[in-house]
This record gives structure tokens, sequence and C-alpha cells, in this order.
């Protein structure tokens, strides 16, 4: 029998206008800081960390990031860290930045700030990067031996942003209890690397509780561009009860799948982390024995919420099977993280993405009117 492991950031704070806070928890961390972040987000949230640090009298290292996890970009801005004698590294913005974040911090041997500029994705909180060649096709997890010490995301910001984003970000969590639950079935392992606890357990329950919940209010709030408590509520969820649900709950073939459409070319890498996540979801579903009414429970939500739901949703309705099963194959590499649930064939995995392409057809012809 395994260890249980349950891992969590030091530090999570949440809420409207949470931004101009920063400089107070971080100057508990040091005083010399690099600040990451991509072209159009320093003008979101970059400029504000910074001149908030400067309050402080904390010095930042502004550096712009490139857009891309990979070795090449981490190992770019590990040097400008080093020069500059930094020992907190603070990222902001979206996934790969924040990921790239973690990594440069971990090289320099650094406290890790988080400032995620959206609620896109479930990266902000784990212990964990996704690397990506230059190219950005999925290379493999790069683990921490901590989490990150203080996580800010300012749910005004947050507003501000394309719906979209939050769409996606409710797709990557509700991922969560979908994979924890059949890691949990078999007794698989976490990306902790034991065994779920307890916590873990209810932590990614709640966080699919949450998002059935509140998942349209806080859509059409954001379109509003305003904070509610619906807002905040899936904020949470996204960010903090799908982080920690999954990293210590487990991951199993909707992310595997995820990567596995890496491996392919085309329009498909325009879709959103969470957007792929969404179908690689469906996918999951079609592998377990689920009825129809809760298979078509999630399809439900993800097209109020403009998310794909088919191989057409994804620029994949053209794909052949030897295509398909490109992406089944790395899917289901060793060491991915359907083995943690799945004891399947790449083979199977193709005709689990073609039913449940299919599935979601029928549930869109059904509702056509």
């Amino acid at each position: 029998m395994s260890e249980r492991i349950f891992i969590s950031p030091a530090k999570y704070v949440q809420g409207k206008n949470a931004i101009k806070n920063i400089g107070q928890y971080v100057k508990d961390l040091g005083e010399q800081t690099v600040v990451i972040a991509d072209e159009t987000v320093w003008d979101i949230a970059g400029h504000d960390v910074v001149e908030q640090l400067k309050q402080e009298n904390i010095t930042a290292e502004e550096v712009l990031f490139n857009g891309e996890a990979s070795k090449t970009e981490i190992e770019r801005i590990t040097d400008t860290a080093n020069k500059a004698n930094v020992t907190v590294v603070i990222g902001v913005g979206g996934g790969k930045t924040l990921d790239t974040a973690k990594a440069v911090s971990d090289e320099v041997n650094g406290y890790t700030v988080i400032v995620p500029t959206t609620a896109s994705t479930d990266a902000p909180t784990s212990a964990l990067s996704v690397v990506y060649s230059d190219k950005g096709v999925f290379e493999g997890y790069r683990f921490y031996k901590k989490n990150p010490d203080l996580v800010v995301i300012d749910t005004k910001i947050v507003a501000g942003a394309p719906p979209r984003f939050l769409a996606s970000g409710i797709a990557d969590a509700l991922a969560t209890w979908v994979e924890a639950r059949s890691v949990i079935k078999v007794g698989g392992d976490t990306m902790a690397g034991g065994s779920t606890t307890i916590a873990a357990q209810a932590i990614a329950e709640k966080c699919e509780e949450t998002l059935f919940q509140y998942a349209h209010l806080a859509y059409e709030s954001v379109k509003a561009k305003s904070v509610t408590p619906a807002l905040e509520s899936i904020v949470e969820a996204n960010t903090l009860l799908s982080g920690l649900g999954f990293e210590s709950g487990g991951l199993a073939a909707a992310h595997a799948i995820h990567n596995g459409f890496t491996a392919l070319k085309g329009d498909i890498h325009h879709m959103t982390h969470g957007e792929k996540v969404a179908f690689g979801t469906l996918v999951q579903l079609a592998l377990e024995k689920h009825s129809i009414d809760e298979i078509e429970r999630y399809i439900t939500l993800y097209v109020s919420l403009g998310l794909p739901v088919t191989l057409e949703d994804i620029h994949l309705n053209d794909a052949s099977r030897d295509d398909l099963m490109k992406v089944a194959e790395a899917a289901t590499t060793e060491g991915e993280t359907i083995h943690q649930a799945f004891n399947i064939t790449a083979d199977d995995v193709v005709d689990a993405i073609y039913a449940a392409d299919q599935y979601a057809q029928a549930y869109k012809k059904k509702h056509a009117n």
C-alpha cells in the first residue's frame, strides 16, 4: 500500500484588486525579484506588479516571455535571473508563462510567486511544469520539490479577460474529478507521488460540484466584466480546487489525450489547453462505463459555454484513423498519466475518440431545434 501524499502552495490569495497588495506578501520572501510576462500581459498586469513591488522597496528585473515553455526559454531567463542575483521569481500571465517561472525558480533555487491573469488552467498552484519543444510539441512534465510559495489571483483582472479563457478553465477543472475518481478506483498514483488522500478526494468532488452550480453565472459575469460571488467561486474552482484536486487526486486519460494532440499539426494548436482537455474528458468518459444521462450532463455544460465536443470542433474532422492513432500512441506512451487508471491500447483510445465524437454529434442533432 503506497503512502498518501497531499501537497499545496504555501499561500493562496484571491480577490478583487488583490494585485495591489502583492508587495506586502512578496517582501516576506525577498527583495531581489525577476518578473516574467509576455508582451500583452505586461500592459494588463506586469507593470502594476512591478509598481507595487517598488512601493515596498523590492527590486524587479523585467523579462519579456517569448511564448513557449521550452528548455531554451527556461535557460534564457535563468541566465538573466542569475546575473541579477534573483531570489524571488514572479510569473505573471497564462499557463506557459507560469510554468516557465516555476522552472526558472527551481534553477536558481528561489522562491516562486505565481500571478495568473486568467482562470484558464489549474497550473498556478502545482509543483510541476509542462515542458514543450520550441515548436510547441509536448515533451514531458518537470516536477519540483515544492509548490509555489505564493499565488495571487486578482479577480478584477480575470473578469476583464475574454470569456473564452474562463470557459477553458472550467473545462480543465471539469476533468479534475473525472480523472481523480478513476485513479482512486484502481489505486493509482497521483502527481504528488503517492495515493489519494481523503482531503484531495473531497476537494476534487467539491470542484466539480461548484462548476456545475456556478459556471453559467460566472461566464455571464465575465461577459459583463463584473466580479460576482459566482465568479469568485469559479475562479477558486478553476485555480485552487482543480489545482489541488488534480495534483494530489490524480490525472488519467483526459490530460494524456490532450498531450497526444500535440503530436498533430494544424489548426488544433489554436485551441486552448482547456478546450483540448474538454474533448479529452469526453474520450475518457467513453472509455468508461457511463449512462447516456451522465455523459450528456458534461456535453450540455460544454456546449452551453461554447466549448468543443466533436472532432470538427477541434478542427480534426478530416483527420484519418492513422492521424488519430498518432494521438493515441502519444497518449499511451510509457509514463503517461492514462496508465494510472487504465490498462488499454492505443487502438482502444482511437475507438473512444470516435465514440466520443459520435456521442456529441448525436447530442447536437437531438438538440438542434
